[in-house]
């Protein structure tokens, strides 16, 4: 039986009087590896937001093994050490190198010693090819680049799990496959992830599951080889058809 890390319950998420997510129901469970999928405005990365607690819930509830996450701003610092994000717009601090965004949050969120702090970035920006770049600013690197510093940057923090919006859409076709391999490895470490993507193939090929958002509600999770050849839900066969057209 595999190590339940996060488990959502009746998760609920509204923007005024506009309903984004609707009673979502899943669990993720260690070395999962689950994609996102779903028209753009289904809720997708909206409920990645609330699962990170970028959003607050308007009703439901988050467990991080067996326990249920609270309000307090300490315990949700704490939780986020664990579960990681990565943006679709990088998110990088400008005015610090690449080796100082990695080093930022472990030193000043884990505590880390500078040495070590320096090691483990250097270590995780060697697994995603940006070691020679250590010395060089947000603006001297291409998107992908900056994506690649963006999930060394998660890794170096050593989460449980990490999450990733949509980590490609804001790039040039030419880059994406590069930051595809880079999360293809992680896949092979046993790293637990959860992806919103649009990456249809990735998601076929990399992921254990899928999850289908269609208007705030998870309407199909199944593993890929099932979701992409007998999908159940009209909505994710009508998704899929346009794909498969494409």
């Amino acid at each position: 039986m595999s190590e339940e890390i996060i488990r959502v319950e009746e998760l609920g998420k509204s923007f005024g009087e506009h309903q984004v997510l609707r009673k979502i129901d899943f669990s993720v469970n260690k070395g999962d590896i689950i994609c996102i999928l779903g028209s753009s405005g289904s809720g997708k990365s909206t409920m990645l937001r609330c699962i990170n607690q970028l959003e607050t819930q308007s009703c439901g509830k988050i467990f991080f093994h067996g326990s249920e996450l609270g309000k307090k701003q300490k315990e949700i610092n704490e939780y986020r050490s664990k579960v990681g994000m990565v943006f679709q717009s990088f998110n990088l601090f400008n005015n610090m190198t690449v080796l100082k965004n990695c080093m930022e949050g472990t030193q000043k969120v884990l505590h880390l010693p500078k040495k070590e702090a320096f090691e483990r970035a250097i270590e995780n920006l060697k697994a995603v090819g940006m070691a020679p770049f250590i010395n060089a600013y947000p603006s001297q690197l291409s998107g992908g680049q900056k994506q690649r510093v963006a999930i060394a940057r998660g890794l170096c923090m050593q989460p449980e799990v990490l999450l990733f919006d949509e980590p490609t859409s804001a790039l040039d076709p030419e880059m994406v496959g590069d930051v595809l391999n880079v999360m293809k490895e992680l896949a092979k470490k046993d790293l637990t992830m959860l992806i919103v993507t649009h990456e249809m193939d990735f998601a076929r090929d990399v992921s254990n599951r899928v999850l289908f958002m269609d208007k705030g509600y998870i309407v199909e999770d199944a593993p890929p080889q099932k979701f992409f050849s007998a999908p159940e839900h009209p909505r994710a066969k009508e998704f899929l058809s346009r794909f498969i057209a494409g």
